[in-house]
């Protein structure tokens, strides 16, 4: 039996552009492929089925039809539109951010059903009223985790030893903790080469490594209950983003925009 020229999948469109003046090309995050782009025709058009269906931040029921280079969206019915992220700026913005992360980290057709399933719950998450950046830092974690990139959080990455109760130093080009005894040597030998900004550590906090550790492997309702003041919050934050940025080797546009939206928000 041949392969069938049809088919169907959930899917999160990460993010859309024209093609021609009538039709989109849209990136869709699924669990069975993976990530896959496809043509939406017509969804530009006023009275199209599809246009409100194949939107950024929109979970949907999609048909699909084999293409000679790109797949072809034939019918899309929305399962969840996620209408408490579109009516607010900042969850908005946390949203558009989680979306990114999801289309810079994946490759086309690459099936990861876990990372599927995480941003699904993740939008069901930020969209309650309770929400707050907990969201966003289990998130960060969970998604480095199911794609490879999970962090060494209990030994030193440099000597293996066990971490102690101390300030230890995150490491984002060895992907995990230097206890203090190996980021004082790391920090030497990088300054003799001249080439310690490429694999610099940052300091980790006692409290901030225990966050750590509890959320990389925790459910999300026992990573809610943590009481984490602002202090603590803008740590985690600071060194989750940079080793995503790290990894990445760019900073995201739409984390731009969010520490914009952010500052913007902030009283004076």
């Amino acid at each position: 039996m041949g392969t069938p020229r049809s088919y169907q999948t959930q899917g999160i469109v990460l993010r859309q552009s024209k093609l021609g003046e009538f039709d989109r090309i849209v990136t869709i995050y699924t669990p069975e492929f993976g990530k896959l782009r496809a043509v939406a025709k017509g969804a530009c058009r006023p009275k199209s089925k599809l246009g409100g269906n194949v939107e950024p931040l929109t979970h949907s029921l999609m048909f699909l039809a084999k293409g000679r280079n790109l797949d072809i969206v034939t019918q899309s019915q929305t399962i969840n539109g996620f209408p408490a992220l579109k009516s607010d700026l900042r969850r908005l913005a946390c949203a558009l951010y989680i979306l990114e992360l999801v289309d810079s980290f994946t490759a086309e057709g690459s099936e990861n059903r876990s990372s599927f399933n995480l941003l699904v719950e993740t939008l069901d998450r930020l969209s309650q009223p309770e929400s707050n950046d907990v969201v966003l830092r289990y998130f960060e974690l969970h998604l480095l985790h199911h794609l490879g990139y999970r962090p060494q959080l209990h030994r030193c990455v440099s000597c293996d030893s066990p971490l102690g109760p101390e300030v230890n130093f995150f490491c984002s080009g060895k992907g995990g903790i230097l206890c203090p005894r190996c980021s004082s040597d790391e920090h030497m030998q990088y300054e003799r080469t001249e080439v310690i900004s490429l694999r610099s550590s940052s300091p980790l906090s006692v409290e901030a490594l225990k966050v750590l550790r509890l959320w990389q492997s925790c459910d999300y309702a026992t990573a809610k209950r943590v009481r984490v003041r602002p202090d603590l919050s803008r740590e985690l934050e600071r060194v989750l983003h940079e080793y995503i940025r790290h990894i990445l080797q760019r900073e995201l546009k739409s984390l731009t925009w969010l520490k914009r939206v952010d500052k913007e928000s902030a009283p004076t």
